[in-house]
């Protein structure tokens, strides 16, 4: 870990933050695992060494998937379970956004309408993709919400590793084209059609919380004001990157799954009531700039990218949904031929995947060297 933190920022600061906002019961959660992670306050456990006697007591970490102490190993081993799904064809990472006008709203009906984010991506690639004139057959999607930009700020969108080959109605094998085989103005166009014909429907039926930062759109007439603006509006969705190898488009997508909205490493000093660190401007082709906020203010833009409970971020679609995942992969294999690839850290412990990952032996004695560096089995409790 560097020489600052995130905690640190909570630590400092999340009282007086408090004391201005309100946070939800899931940014309390999330905040309260991030300040005792790793400090002993979620429990210890020892080790001790049966050759010279050595004793150590590591402090427990919060596994929040918000932390950012807590997520290396849970994408290494996601990694290796996607890599047993890919199959021989060319994959695309695609990106589905919309209009920041519609933010307010999405902040206010977050369960509700990331939803919709993955749902309306899912159908305009699947519908796309069905048809003869692109695909014709069912490909593979895996997608992923996130909804911060680089400053932290509110930016919900959805990230998709899609199989550009599939599953034709006749159980047979497609394999599409090495570039592109969705044009991008047509998914564009399509996504924003279902995302504003389904928001119209939630609207009809008052499923919408019109909270007090859109309480103006409780007015019908400036709800339809509202919705006929959006229509004129570009639903972006674009694609950043094209893989020749599979393997390496679930690698690449590794960066996205488990990543939260700022890491420790991007944090670049913490004062006493400032915070700084780096971020990429996007408009300056990819510039590094340094972002000074105060402590409330950040805590305020990270808490924003808490999840609802239970919200799933990480969806599967096509032939990759989960029901069926397993026999279309199997038939798969059988039509082309391929064997897929086998996942290996599932089997393994938590120590044989430290050593395999990082070359760290947790068994190894830091006092004699030896490998007789086991835990003792007993616990300490919280510290208060």
């Amino acid at each position: 870990m560097g020489k600052y933190s995130i905690s640190q920022v909570f630590e400092s600061s999340y009282q007086e933050f408090c004391s201005n906002y309100q946070p939800s019961q899931m940014q309390a959660k999330a905040s309260s695992a991030i300040m005792q992670c790793k400090t002993g306050k979620l429990g210890r456990n020892s080790s001790l060494c049966s050759d010279c006697g050595h004793q150590e007591t590591h402090n427990n970490s919060c596994r929040n998937r918000h932390c950012p102490n807590c997520q290396a190993l849970t994408k290494e081993i996601w990694i290796d379970s996607r890599k047993s799904e890919v199959i021989d064809a060319p994959y695309f990472h695609l990106v589905f956004t919309v209009p920041p006008e519609l933010n307010s709203l999405l902040y206010a009906n977050q369960s509700l309408l990331y939803g919709l984010l993955h749902s309306c991506s899912k159908e305009t690639i699947l519908e796309l993709a069905a048809d003869d004139k692109y695909l014709g057959a069912t490909c593979g999607i895996i997608q992923v919400l996130h909804t911060w930009g680089q400053q932290l700020n509110y930016h919900p969108h959805i990230h998709c590793i899609i199989a550009g080959a599939g599953i034709t109605k006749a159980k047979q094998f497609k394999r599409g084209k090495q570039n592109f085989f969705l044009p991008v103005k047509v998914l564009s166009r399509k996504f924003r059609g279902k995302f504003l014909a389904k928001l119209q429907l939630f609207y009809d039926c008052e499923k919408l919380s019109l909270s007090n930062s859109c309480k103006h759109l409780r007015n019908a007439y400036e709800w339809n004001e509202f919705i006929d603006s959006l229509r004129s509006k570009d639903f972006i969705a674009y694609i950043k990157e094209t893989f020749r190898g599979s393997s390496n488009a679930i690698d690449y997508l590794g960066r996205y799954t488990h990543r939260i909205a700022i890491s420790n490493a991007r944090i670049l000093s913490v004062t006493e009531d400032q915070v700084s660190f780096w971020a990429k401007d996007y408009k300056q082709n990819n510039k590094r700039i340094v972002v000074t906020l105060s402590h409330v203010e950040f805590i305020k833009r990270f808490l924003r990218h808490v999840l609802p409970f239970g919200f799933q971020k990480i969806r599967y679609y096509g032939f990759l949904n989960n029901r069926y995942k397993k026999q279309n992969l199997r038939l798969i294999a059988k039509l082309t031929g391929k064997k897929l690839f086998t996942a290996t850290y599932a089997s393994m412990s938590t120590a044989e995947l430290l050593l395999h990952l990082y070359d760290k032996n947790v068994y190894l004695c830091p006092a004699c060297g030896c490998e007789h560096f086991y835990r003792s089995g007993r616990s300490y409790p919280r510290l208060e």
